[in-house]
């Protein structure tokens, strides 16, 4: 299934080399395998079962009991591994060759009870405290944002708390939704609670919509939150604004959490909570590469819902934002 790479070490300056192997996973070419062939795990990647040995991983969250409007996000791992078979080795926009530096494998999804969403996160943050427990990065597959919540628990129990770049239609802010604490619109305000995120090293960005009040975007502003609107994005590259995310971040963990709705439903309609004038894929890239540098510690894309999905376009996008995810993650060959 995977193919392996050999890596050959110099060392010092009489020109000897030593014979140090180290092997990673590296997935199958189009050449190398017929793309409707194989296991449909995320890039046709090795499967296990743990992250042991791993520096990174994919892991799915098939999670969609806490979506307000439209479900089916349960099925977006699954159909992001199926659009993830088009994807290479190597970024040639950016030089990155992950697969040449990283042990990196699919470890399949996290087990989900579907009728109680409590019991659900308290599966997420259990499964999640292993996942970081050796320091493996995950690079999650949702599932609706409140999975979110549950892997902070877990990262800042080993990280503390961590940054956060949070692309976004919605702020995910609420308090309460009909009434309930968890819900894929509040895990950002449970975050702020239980103290899991830095509040002075967030940044939101792409918020948009018609409100409740125009007071939706001001509490985080309130906690020390970076809040970009759309309208600040229009027209124009988000390179400058990543220098100055960068220099919010500084040097402690940071966690990329990218709901697909971020983007235009143009390019994404395969979403639940779709809003107009969103972020363009040209300007997600431009905020993932300039992510470059960080200490990424793990990241999420989340609310991709196959059943409006009819094309794979959205699954296809969130597959290639992934890929991009793990091209800027520490220790990346450039």
């Amino acid at each position: 299934m995977a193919a392996l790479v050999k890596k050959v070490i110099r060392f010092g300056s009489n020109g000897v080399y030593r014979s140090c192997r180290s092997i990673y996973n590296k997935p199958p070419t189009g050449n190398d395998l017929a793309r409707p062939c194989g296991i449909a795990s995320m890039m046709r990647l090795p499967i296990q079962n743990t992250t042991e040995g791993l520096d990174a991983c994919f892991v799915g969250v098939p999670l969609d009991i806490g979506t307000s409007n439209r479900s089916g996000t349960r099925f977006g791992p699954r159909q992001i591994r199926t659009e993830s078979v088009l994807l290479r080795h190597v970024n040639n926009g950016t030089g990155a060759a992950p697969y040449e530096t990283l042990q990196v494998a699919d470890i399949g999804d996290v087990p989900i009870n579907l009728y109680h969403l409590p019991k659900a996160c308290e599966g997420i943050r259990a499964s999640y405290s292993k996942i970081v427990e050796n320091g493996c990065k995950p690079l999650t597959m949702g599932g609706d944002h409140t999975i979110t919540y549950p892997i902070l628990q877990a990262v800042a129990e080993k990280h503390g708390p961590v940054g956060l770049i949070h692309i976004d239609a919605h702020a995910d802010t609420q308090d309460t939704m009909l009434g309930e604490k968890i819900g894929h619109g509040t895990p950002f305000k449970r975050c702020v609670d239980e103290k899991l995120i830095d509040c002075n090293r967030v940044v939101q960005i792409g918020l948009r919509g018609s409100g409740n009040g125009f007071e939706d975007y001001a509490w985080g502003r309130e906690q020390g939150f970076s809040c970009i609107q759309i309208e600040e994005c229009w027209h124009k590259s988000l390179v400058p604004l990543m220098v100055e995310v960068r220099a919010k971040m500084g040097k402690g963990p940071v966690y990329i959490s990218f709901d697909i709705d971020g983007i235009d439903p143009g390019f994404a309609p395969g979403t639940g909570t779709p809003e107009i004038a969103g972020l363009t894929p040209v300007q997600a890239l431009e905020i993932i590469r300039g992510c470059r540098g960080l200490n990424i510690i793990g990241t999420d894309l989340v609310e991709v819902s196959p059943p409006y999905d009819q094309a794979g376009t959205t699954a296809l996008l969130a597959a290639n934002l992934l890929f991009e995810m793990l091209c800027v993650l520490p220790g990346v060959k450039y």
